[in-house]
């Protein structure tokens, strides 16, 4: 079978390894070199809209737990020097931070806290962003924190599951079986490596019938539908299980997840963010770099309208123990600082909108070029017009702990 080398979707240009490999769903999806999804946030005007199905999601009733959640546009910010004191991560700390965060939020006490968003029989799913581990990675220590949480309140490990799209990603940010025992850990689709890379065939990955071994982990009856392609070679497949004008969610979220925690980092991905939206966004469904350039930031809005995430999605924390200023969605280690700060919120537009101010501020403060053209928080405020979230800022209650 030809050797196939990966490019970017539209094969701008080759990468190597650690590109393709560093990225996936978390980082939006130009799988492949990130300075691409930065480069294409530079561009003033994107091309031509597609239409897409977003319509269809918003005709079915909304369920208890349906964003913007119990509350709307309320963000709360958890700030804690210490955190990080002797350059690490202080676990006693981060979970005072999550204590405090939490009842801030909902007005309530942790135990009242857990019976407003979950029940005892729920299947919970903690979404983390890999991307960047040891740099930007969401941290082991905040999902330690929420999970001895749920575990206190009666859900047993075995209904937790911690996930994102790439398998690959979770191990190498350290989210394995060992480090969490009794909790599972899933990752949507796999990639061969060594054959993105071109030193292998594609065998491993590529079934005798031409469908990716990843297939059966898409719901194929739930998707997110646009008027654009996927690219057809091997290699976009390899990434991207499908090819077509289909993005389809992931089982584990249409027919076993019942709630859904989102845990993403504080990072900057061009002149926007790559927070709480885009963590799910590009994450839940896959076929995501036809999306890229044609729909920008609208995919993180108009995918989180499906039912499989809106009636399911009831907690965001934003991690940004460490914060990255620039070089996103990639981690960059000479961008970064110790932020030492969590975000809550059911409302994960309003998070969105609230963080991003709060980069833009940081990447003025270190000179570093910023275009605040309003293509780049848009996609909250057309939230806002469908009724998911908050995005006007005199609507947003910004609360600092």
């Amino acid at each position: 079978m030809r050797k196939t080398k990966y490019r970017s979707m539209e094969n701008i240009a080759e990468i190597n390894r650690r590109d393709l490999l560093k990225l996936g769903a978390g980082v939006g999806l130009l799988l492949g070199n990130p300075a691409l999804w930065a480069q294409e946030a530079q561009k003033p005007q994107p091309p031509a809209r597609p239409k897409t199905n977003v319509d269809e999601a918003l005709k079915i009733p909304r369920g208890a737990h349906s964003l913007p959640g119990p509350f709307p546009g309320r963000v709360v910010q958890v700030s804690d020097a210490a955190v990080t004191a002797e350059k690490r991560v202080q676990p006693e700390v981060v979970n005072a931070m999550f204590e405090k965060g939490l009842q801030k939020l909902t007005g309530a006490g942790m135990k009242k806290s857990f019976k407003l968003l979950f029940d005892k029989k729920d299947l919970v799913g903690i979404k983390v962003n890999p991307v960047g581990p040891g740099v930007i990675a969401t941290h082991l220590e905040v999902v330690d924190a929420v999970i001895a949480w749920l575990v206190k309140n009666g859900l047993k490990r075995d209904r937790i599951i911690i996930w994102d799209r790439f398998d690959y990603m979770l191990r190498d940010a350290g989210y394995t079986a060992e480090r969490f025992p009794g909790i599972a850990i899933e990752g949507l689709q796999t990639i061969d490596e060594a054959a993105a890379e071109g030193k292998a065939d594609n065998s491993r990955w590529l079934k005798p019938d031409g469908t990716h071994v990843s297939a059966g982990n898409f719901d194929q009856q739930v998707y997110y539908w646009a008027d654009v392609e996927g690219d057809k070679e091997e290699a976009y497949l390899n990434q991207h299980v499908f090819n077509g004008r289909h993005s389809y969610f992931g089982r584990l979220l249409t027919q076993r997840l019942t709630k859904i925690i989102n845990i993403p980092v504080f990072k900057n991905t061009g002149n926007g963010v790559s927070m709480a939206t885009k963590n799910l966004g590009y994450a839940a469904i896959c076929n995501t770099a036809r999306l890229h350039r044609p729909l920008f930031f609208d995919v993180c809005t108009e995918v989180l309208a499906f039912p499989v995430i809106r009636d399911k999605l009831v907690l965001n924390i934003t991690d940004g123990l460490r914060g990255q200023y620039d070089g996103g969605p990639d981690g960059a280690a000479q961008f970064t600082w110790d932020y030492n700060s969590l975000f809550f919120a059911t409302d994960p537009f309003a998070l969105d909108m609230v963080c991003h101010n709060l980069l833009l501020a940081k990447r003025k403060e270190m000179q570093v070029k910023v275009n605040e053209h309003p293509r780049y928080t848009e996609y909250l405020r057309y939230a806002e017009k469908l009724g998911l979230g908050i995005a006007a800022p005199e609507k947003i209650s910004h609360v600092v702990v």
